[in-house]
């Protein structure tokens, strides 16, 4: 294996993962970025000064972090040597309205997040001032019109190229309050529009498809903002302001499922995960593995979190054997950061299992219906790709390299696979891109294999 720093990989060649002898101990989760992201961005909307306490957040995060800081809305950031990260924020709010500070013309790099990019954008739309969003490569390749169109028709000026980023926003205040009927289930598009609404004269309304995390509606209710979720309609009432509020992100329930699916594979594991959260939009990938047969145990905490969302312990005990299952509807969104590694699943689990509805896999940061049934082919699964998902059986494990375009759900997925004897040794080929999320992944694999 290549040497570690800091948890990551110094990328002299791939990472090679092998069966893992044993898979045993207790992990803290780097902060779950979904909600990161929402607190540090809502605070900066806010009024007044907060502290967001992170353990070991992501690059994407981290992108987070520094777009709010050319903003000026950051004041501090602290690291205390052992993974907690303080960051002090001072929002550009007022007792009447939310708004980012900045006085205009200022760039933000949204890195590889398409979450920061979608919430930054509607943000944006109700400060009057310019901005220009951009991106790396993969994420200057996902779709911005489904943002953008609707901005543009409450009045929040946005220009995209080809519908992609950059995104150059003109914001304007007051924005006008209108119904939004979404095509597509995304809590990121859900989450631009309802910032938008804060900047909106009058109720803003969001109806979607299908469910959605609820992360941003939990977060700006426990800020005070008068915001319901009523089924699949969201609606906030503006303009509004709010004042910040200290908070932690709990542990991230996506990092979490490659454990659940490392110990639900592996044959003595015992795995504890302390402090994930455990919203209930979020949990989908327990469910699933338990339906597949995994031993999995879920003690929520009795004391309330710093934050709007409820934490907990879970532990996962190998030893089962799993059977196969079909996915598809509604029950897709609640898990579609953890669908490569669901394949991998599908790849130990006894017939054969189906994917379907799953067509936005294909606009992540990687096209993940093609590479998951690409990779499990090269480790010896039986897989077939499907226009929106896929078919997976066991077959006969093999040694192969993963290739992962970059996209840090992809190698994590692939290292678990490997480590629990579904694959051969694999090599991963950009190690590096797992610290998108979860900057120590690999130093928690060898924790748990030493």
């Amino acid at each position: 294996m290549t040497s570690v720093v800091s948890g990551r990989p110094t990328r002299s060649r791939p990472w090679r993962v092998a069966a893992a002898a044993r898979l045993a101990g207790d992990l803290r989760l780097p902060a779950d970025k979904s909600v990161a992201h929402r607190a540090l961005l809502f605070n900066a909307m806010g009024t007044g000064r907060a502290e967001v306490t992170l353990y070991r957040p992501g690059d994407d995060v981290i992108s987070t972090v520094s777009a709010l800081r050319t903003l000026g809305a950051i004041e501090a950031v602290t690291d205390d040597g052992e993974g907690i990260t303080r960051v002090t924020i001072h929002g550009g709010g007022s007792e009447t309205g939310a708004k980012l500070p900045g006085d205009g013309g200022e760039t933000l790099d949204c890195g590889n997040s398409g979450t920061a990019m979608r919430l930054f954008a509607g943000a944006l739309a109700g400060r009057p001032a310019t901005a220009t969003l951009i991106g790396d490569a993969s994420l200057s390749g996902r779709p911005m019109e489904r943002i953008a169109e609707p901005l543009r028709l409450v009045g929040g000026g946005i220009a995209t190229r080809d519908g992609h980023a950059p995104l150059v926003i003109a914001g304007q205040r007051p924005l006008r309050a209108m119904r939004h009927d979404l095509s597509v289930a995304s809590a990121q598009v859900l989450g631009c529009l309802t910032l938008a609404g804060l900047a909106a004269d009058g109720t803003t309304t969001i109806s979607v498809p299908g469910p959605t995390r609820d992360h941003t509606e939990r977060m700006l209710a426990w800020l005070g903002v008068p915001i319901r979720r009523d089924g699949l309609t969201t609606s906030v009432v503006g303009p509004v302001g709010f004042a910040a509020r200290h908070m932690s992100a709990p542990g991230d329930i996506s990092s979490a499922a490659a454990w659940l699916v490392a110990g639900a594979l592996h044959p003595t594991a015992l795995i504890t995960l302390e402090g994930v959260g455990l919203n209930p939009s979020r949990i989908g990938i327990i469910r699933v593995l338990q339906e597949m047969g995994a031993d999995i145990e879920v003690k929520p905490d009795a004391e309330p979190s710093a934050g709007p969302e409820p934490i907990g312990r879970i532990s996962v005990r190998g030893g089962r054997r799993l059977t196969a299952i079909r996915i598809a509807g509604d029950r897709v969104a609640d898990i579609i950061d953890e669908l490569p590694l669901i394949g991998v699943a599908m790849a130990a689990a006894d017939g054969q299992s189906e994917l379907r509805d799953a067509g936005e896999l294909r606009v992540k940061e990687s096209d993940r219906i093609a590479l998951v049934v690409a990779n499990l082919v090269a480790i010896g699964a039986q897989a077939e790709e499907l226009p929106d998902g896929w078919r997976v059986a066991r077959g006969m494990a093999r040694d192969a390299r993963i290739d992962t375009h970059g996209d840090h759900r992809i190698a994590m997925a692939f290292a678990i696979g490997a480590s629990a004897g579904v694959a051969g040794t694999v090599e991963i080929d950009d190690p590096d891109c797992a610290a998108v999320s979860y900057p120590t992944f690999w130093s928690d694999l060898e924790k748990l294999t030493r």
